[in-house]
């Protein structure tokens, strides 16, 4: 089949491979991996750089990626899952499975050694944590005091976390909340603790209930929370920007800790995988929630999982606290279940269409769903941090500009 076939001009293809090769010839990414499906079928790939630079390992196809908040949509869609089973409902309230949630209350002023606090105006939901509306934060956004107090308590910064994904949550639970529940929108560390919830109402650990539910089903046999022996040789390098452009390592995939289990299974950002693996993934929701024969998530769950769920209908950019970092443009931006849904793309300034709903990662990758063109796309590197260079943008541009 070829590109034609699939409402693709052949001749402007070769337009993201421009883009992503000036970014790497550049320096400014050690490498790019991208694919675009349209209707179940690939229209394009590129591969291109090195997956190590120091031992000039050029990056593959089967090259094993650092997802970070990739891992998001995964395990949100893992909790969806038992939403649809009525063992979880949206708008119960997060203590009902992590107790100690059931006490927390809101910043007011101090620092992280004493500070003072007010009750919630409602309890944190389900609902808040998938759509990142509960309150929490991230401590490595250093955006404000409560981030201060999450640093000083090791909580939601980058590093190999020592506790248990139970303990980090009791941790977090007695940590003030940024906002009451449904205030604001605050991107945070509310996917971890979805994992957790999944846990508890599940009764399994993390990484097996997804590997039962989500993963295993779709075929996903190179995701998982830590890089197994046979992906040893087939890490990548983790790189991290200076601000005069240049890379330097930041994890070794020799000594990367990523090699082991993990005592804490993040959710909301400890998985690794391929391309290949994420494509699969993507492909499984454009479906509406099957692929092979699989079914992981119902058709309406996914339908309603990926329209805008704030309140009122505001965006993102309305209801942002802390206009800092997050995986998107966020004007015109809505969010959904575990997503990012794409609700004006004028204001957004993008090339794309209303109703994509999408996610990326702190090392710069990235992808998207498209429902209304058919089309996914699925691009991996290793830089961080991701806000440094607009690509992942420019490239929704570059491959729409390619549609017939």
């Amino acid at each position: 089949m070829t590109p034609e076939d699939l409402g693709f001009d052949s001749r402007r293809l070769p337009r993201i491979a421009e883009l992503t090769h000036r970014y790497v010839d550049e320096g400014k990414w050690p490498c790019a991996v991208v694919a675009v499906h349209r209707r179940g079928e690939e229209v394009y790939r590129d591969v291109y750089g090195m997956a190590d630079m120091e031992r000039a390992t050029p990056v593959a196809d089967d090259t094993v990626f650092r997802l970070f908040s990739m891992s998001k949509p995964i395990t949100s869609i893992g909790l969806l899952q038992l939403v649809e089973r009525g063992i979880v409902k949206l708008e119960d309230p997060v203590s009902d499975y992590i107790p100690a949630f059931a006490d927390t209350e809101v910043y007011v002023s101090g620092d992280a050694d004493s500070f003072d606090t007010r009750p919630v105006d409602r309890p944190m939901q389900v609902v808040d944590l998938l759509r990142h509306t509960s309150g929490l934060t991230y401590g490595f956004l250093e955006s404000g005091p409560v981030d201060t107090i999450y640093t000083a308590n090791g909580v939601g910064v980058f590093g190999r976390e020592t506790r248990t994904l139970e303990e980090v949550c009791d941790v977090l639970a007695e940590l003030p909340l940024v906002y009451s529940p449904g205030d604001h929108w605050q991107y945070s560390i509310s996917t971890d603790v979805c994992g957790r919830v999944i846990e508890v109402a599940s009764g399994q650990q993390l990484s097996a209930y997804l590997d039962e539910h989500l993963t295993g089903p779709l075929g996903m046999t190179e995701t998982a929370f830590w890089v197994r022996e046979h992906q040893h040789d087939r890490l990548s390098a983790n790189y991290a920007a200076t601000p005069d452009e240049k890379l330097f390592l930041i994890d070794d995939p020799e000594t990367s800790p990523g090699k082991a289990p993990p005592t804490f299974e993040g959710g909301g950002g400890g998985m690794v995988g391929t391309i290949d693996d994420y494509l699969r993934f993507c492909q499984a929701l454009l479906n509406g929630g099957e692929l092979d024969g699989e079914r992981v998530i119902g058709r309406k769950t996914l339908q309603v999982a990926t329209r805008n769920h704030l309140p009122d209908g505001k965006t993102v950019a309305d209801m942002w606290l802390a206009q800092t970092f997050a995986e998107a443009q966020m004007t015109g931006m809505g969010f959904g279940l575990g997503f990012s849904v794409l609700v004006d793309t004028p204001t957004n300034r993008i090339i794309a269409s209303d109703g994509e709903f999408a996610w990326g990662g702190a090392a710069s990758t990235g992808f998207w769903v498209d429902p209304e063109e058919e089309v996914i796309c699925v691009v991996m590197t290793q830089q961080v941090p991701s806000s440094q260079y607009p690509l992942r943008r420019e490239l929704r541009n570059v491959v729409y500009g390619c549609l017939t």
